[in-house]
């Protein structure tokens, strides 16, 4: 009974038809129902432990903000008065704060509304703008949707699209990315940390091997700008995207780098008065860049400190969960990776149900810009996991403000629920009678 406006009303919240092997999952609709009236009920707002999906504001990056909201609201591109030379100049601070941190010259960052805008203007303004002599792209089957859904388009208008597979371990195979290289292959995009299961790819080397072949290389950096060193130069990285939600900056910001030596062309997907060097044309928004430079300013003093404290939280949390329950997998590789991202999968346990479980912490089992959909990850999908193992995983994400104190209540919430849920399980009873389950066939009634 959810009581709304001293009204009962009856909700049939879980209806699903039982499938061959077990239950199906809560439809995540309902979970967000009924998460969203306990919380009404509490009047609690739950840890925050999903750092992938999105940071919380750095209070600095505000304070940078707020006069750029108030008191010098100029548009950056008048060049006959005052108000329109403060706001460019702070721009212009605030695209150099952004270069420094990636090693990058000012005038290779362009301004753009996030990392989704800046890979769709990277793959396809590079595919179309080489299209007459090049019309084949690689990238990777773990890249973020928005890449994918790029290369969808691209394949659409006739290009040549390479989905390269990931070992078991997440990262790219080095000697079949060569050998997918062709005459007429324009573009590679690989993204440095995945978003899910946060392995770390050898980009240093894959840039090597697109330079020697003539390839232009991009790469999706939402994940890892701020949080790992990152040197395009060193990187031989052509074109690089950014975001400022994931660094402590506001939403609806972001960057994109294009390298001007030697120089990468791309055909601009928007036409208008020609700004950001006539790849994205639109008024920059003043106090979303200063917020951004801002944001990238803090990440370059503090990311040292940053990384060392994030991984001893991530190893606390996951030693703390491994040392007292069995049959959990850690996804991607366990050295090749940013340590604030952790994702496990928990055998005999639905994700969905574990999340409901753990409502006042704020977790997630995947990627929050598919998170609508009952399907198990691709990524779990595309590293060889399981079906089942797949849809009993959970993202941890840790960032700058987790607390120690945050890490060990979650830590043991997950250890109680993990135990309840599979108490309740058939699978788990059967598991520890000795029963091979691969070995059972099921047949549905």
């Amino acid at each position: 009974l959810i009581k709304k406006n001293n009204t009962c009303v009856c909700a049939n919240l879980f209806r699903s038809k039982p499938s061959q092997r077990h239950q199906a999952s809560p439809d995540l609709n309902k979970i967000k129902l009924i998460k969203r009236h306990e919380l009404e009920i509490d009047e609690l707002r739950p840890l925050y432990m999903d750092f992938q999906a999105t940071t919380p504001m750095d209070p600095r990056v505000l304070d940078a903000m707020l006069p750029y909201q108030v008191n010098y609201y100029g548009n950056p591109h008048s060049k006959t008065h005052a108000f329109g030379w403060e706001s460019e100049s702070a721009m212009e601070t605030a695209r150099r704060q952004v270069a420094d941190l990636i090693g990058a010259d000012p005038r290779e960052i362009i301004f753009t509304s996030g990392a989704t805008e800046s890979n769709n203007m990277a793959i396809k303004g590079v595919a179309r703008f080489y299209k007459t002599k090049k019309r084949h792209v690689i990238t990777t089957q773990t890249e973020h949707k928005c890449v994918l859904d790029s290369c969808r388009i691209l394949a659409s208008e006739g290009f040549s699209i390479t989905y390269l597979p990931v070992q078991a371990n997440g990262i790219v195979d080095l000697e079949l990315l060569e050998a997918s290289i062709r005459p007429d292959t324009s573009l590679l995009s690989v993204m440095t940390i995945n978003n899910e299961i946060g392995v770390k790819q050898p980009m240093k080397e894959i840039g090597q091997i697109c330079r020697s072949k003539g390839v232009f290389l991009h790469t999706d950096a939402a994940q890892a700008v701020g949080k790992i060193p990152i040197n395009v130069t060193d990187m031989k990285v052509d074109l690089m995207s950014i975001s400022g939600h994931k660094i402590y900056g506001p939403k609806g910001v972001g960057a994109l780098y294009v390298r001007r030596r030697p120089r990468v062309r791309l055909e601009p997907l928007q036409s208008g008065g020609g700004q950001e060097r006539g790849l994205r044309s639109g008024t920059v928004p003043t106090p979303l860049a200063v917020g951004l430079g801002a944001a990238c300013s803090i990440a370059q003093q503090e990311m040292e400190y940053d990384h060392q404290r994030v991984s001893m939280l991530a190893n606390r949390l996951v030693q703390k969960i491994t040392s007292e329950l069995p049959d959990v997998i850690m996804n991607g590789d366990a050295e090749q990776r940013y340590a604030g991202c952790v994702n496990l999968s928990f055998a005999y346990v639905e994700g969905e149900s574990l999340l409901m479980a753990l409502k006042d912490v704020a977790l997630s089992s995947g990627s929050a810009c598919t998170s609508a959909s009952l399907e198990p990850s691709y990524v779990l999908r595309a590293i060889g996991t399981d079906e089942d193992l797949a849809h009993s995983s959970i993202r941890f994400g840790i960032g700058r403000f987790t607390t120690e104190a945050e890490v060990d209540y979650t830590a043991e919430k997950c250890i109680t629920q993990v135990s309840r849920l599979r108490e309740m399980s058939p699978l788990w009873e059967m598991v520890q009678e000795g029963i091979d389950l691969k070995s059972i066939k099921w047949t549905q009634h």
